[in-house]
């Protein structure tokens, strides 16, 4: 029950490349471990004698090396639902989860694997003030699973990093460097990451990023206009960075968005010669319209169209499938014009034509567009003030200082994401990102899921958040979920997903019962029977189950009575899971005549090993395709 030990993974890979450089040394308990040689290994890849330490290109710090280390080292911990704090907990895709993000990151591994397809981090600018995460990086290797393990965290999981602190960047650096190399595992092929940073941690940021996913897959590097200054030194600072890289930049062919228009295909007047007809506009798309503003033209034949409060209908009110469109005022000529374009994508990638209309809302041009590219000046989005206020009127107080606009991320979902895709946000703050990811859907109608995490990181007592009631900020980050989702349901005839799965990070469900012979204790005999610890509930095993089989852990799950047993299934029988202190063989029955792929039951419900070895070759004449398993 422990996520995967990646270090064995890497010693595996490297046995079959080089197997001269595997080796065997005596560990920490005296036992012989495989390890690797680094000097054998440094000969290996390259063509002349390396007799010692070289002089290299690098980014360097101190405690390098053991933030790499805990990236790798395994945990004991697990994720627990938390159906309470949740919205549509059985059918929504997508995730909050609470708690350190190096722990939820290790603890996604499996089940993510590659799945991730856009990655979007606001991580802490480290401006002397900000808080960062305290990894222990002093730790050996058993002195970390065993405070793992522990029932009560070593100590509080943030520290301000003051520029007072002799390894100030290095600290940084080192809270950074392991989240980014375990989130890029879990990154598609063609995944992006984007981390918003300014200019104190800029180039370390950058140098970072360059380590993690090469420089080859620098995309680049967005400049985004607060639109208010900020005095620093000489200058007066009115900008912030943005990031961009890619897990493998060769599968990346273009970025669908942006703004502005590009001078591309030919402008289309209306006339008997170019007829509406000749282009094709599916009836009642949705549209985004201001509300109240109306706009009527001819398309096709006859087929006459309005646009009220946002939604394009056609006169026979008849709503097709919704389409991507653009939408918005332009100056041409000295006259304010209406233009809305209906997006498809061809071979070539994108194409747009846009449908110009007078300011009376009469049809005049229609005009093709090629391919829309982003800049890397980002348009303004408003100043901080202004996001703080929207954010207080949506929260009713002023809970969060300085979020990031909603629409920027709203962009960047809008460029590198697709239907079903999965954005994924794992320093949260007020869950801006999952605002982002509604919005989008409302937009242009795809449904995204999201995976947000975000530390229980306590609220200054003296704070508005405090005073309302939040005890810390992943609290906050819900409530915005779950306000925002209502808002945007409110706005749109779309059916979208507006819910979200609660889970904590926590210690892992299983009891510690390993005892050696001499370590036994004739009065700890019957509590070391047990081997699930006491408050542990069927579906905090089911979540720890699904991880350690890397499914999803957002998949529908539902809860049903079968021959008196609480059964959990998953997926529509994916996974069928009954945790129950006592199975009986009828119940095994009945559950492998659903045929799951996968069925799991608590060890100790069968009474004898008889009773669990009959319930296995139950499945192997019923349902041989199942794989079975006890926990």
């Amino acid at each position: 029950m422990l996520s995967p030990d990646l270090t064995e993974k890497n010693i595996d890979k490297l046995a079959e490349v080089f197997p001269g450089v595997i080796t065997e040394s005596s560990g920490e308990n005296g036992e012989l471990k495989r390890v690797v040689d680094f000097d054998l290994l440094r000969q290996e890849l390259s063509d002349h004698i390396v007799e010692g330490p070289q002089e290299r290109f690098q980014l360097d710090w101190p405690g390098k090396r053991a933030a790499a280390f805990t990236a790798n080292v395994p945990i004991a911990k697990t994720l627990r639902p938390d159906r309470g704090e949740s919205v549509d907990f059985d059918t929504t895709k997508n995730l909050f989860i609470e708690g350190d993000n190096l722990d939820a990151l290790k603890l996604l591994q499996e089940s993510y694997l590659g799945k991730i397809k856009l990655i979007y981090i606001d991580p802490p600018y480290n401006s002397g003030s900000d808080f960062v995460y305290k990894d222990n990086f002093a730790e050996t290797t058993s002195e970390y699973l065993v405070r793992s393990q522990q029932a009560e965290e070593s100590g509080a999981r943030l520290r301000a990093n003051t520029e007072s602190n002799g390894r100030f960047h290095s600290d940084w650096l080192s809270m950074l460097y392991p989240r980014l190399m375990v989130a890029r595992r879990i990154m598609r092929p063609d995944g992006v990451i984007l981390v918003s940073i300014d200019d104190g941690e800029h180039a370390n940021a950058r140098a970072l990023l360059d380590q993690v996913f090469g420089a080859k897959n620098f995309l680049a590097q967005l400049i985004w206009n607060k639109q208010h200054s900020q005095q620093q030194g000489l200058f007066k600072r009115y900008h912030e960075f943005v990031l961009a890289y890619a897990r493998d930049a060769s599968q990346l062919d273009y970025i669908s968005g942006g703004d502005g228009l590009i001078e591309a295909g030919a402008l289309k007047k209306i006339s008997k010669a170019n007829p509406a007809s000749d282009f094709t506009f599916p009836a009642g798309v949705r549209f985004d319209a201001p509300d109240g503003k109306t706009i009527t033209g001819t398309f096709g034949e006859s087929e006459k169209v309005t646009v009220v409060s946002g939604v394009l209908r056609s006169s026979n009110g008849v709503t097709a499938e919704p389409v991507t469109l653009r939408a918005g005022w332009t100056q041409r000529n000295q006259m304010v014009s209406w233009f809305a374009g209906h997006e498809t994508t061809d071979t070539r990638g994108q194409r747009v034509v846009e449908f110009f209309f007078s300011s009376t809302g009469k049809l005049k041009s229609i005009k093709e567009r090629g391919r829309i590219t982003p800049s890397t000046l980002l348009p303004p989005y408003g100043m901080n003030s202004e996001q703080t206020e929207r954010l207080a009127t949506l929260m009713g107080g002023a809970v969060f200082d300085n979020p990031k606009p909603v629409r920027m991320l709203q962009d960047f979902v809008e460029w590198f994401t697709d239907e079903n895709d999965i954005v994924l946000d794992f320093f949260a703050g007020s869950a801006t990102t999952a605002e982002a990811v509604f919005r989008a859907a409302a937009e242009d109608g795809l449904i995204r899921h999201f995976v947000l995490i975000q530390l229980d990181e306590a609220c200054r007592q003296d704070s508005t958040a405090a005073m309302s009631g939040y005890a810390n900020i992943a609290e906050i980050a819900r409530e915005r979920i779950r306000r925002a989702g209502a808002q945007v349901k409110l706005e749109t005839p779309l059916s979208l997903d507006f819910g979200f799965r609660m889970l904590r990070v926590d210690t892992t469900n299983m009891a510690d019962t390993w005892r050696t012979p001499d370590e036994a204790e004739q009065t700890r005999l019957a509590l070391d029977v047990e081997n699930i610890k006491p408050d542990r509930t069927g579906e905090d095993l089911l979540f720890q189950v699904l991880q350690s089989w890397g499914l999803e852990l957002s998949l529908p799950i539902s809860v049903e009575q079968v021959n008196g047993h609480e059964v959990f299934v998953v997926d529509e029988g994916a996974l069928i899971a009954c945790f129950d202190k006592t199975v009986h063989l009828d119940l095994v029955r009945a559950l492998a005549k659903r045929e799951p792929l996968r069925a799991v039951f608590l060890e100790a419900g069968f009474r004898t090993d008889d009773a669990r070895i009959n319930a296995e070759q139950i499945f192997r004449e019923v349902s041989p395709s199942t794989d079975v398993k006890t926990i």
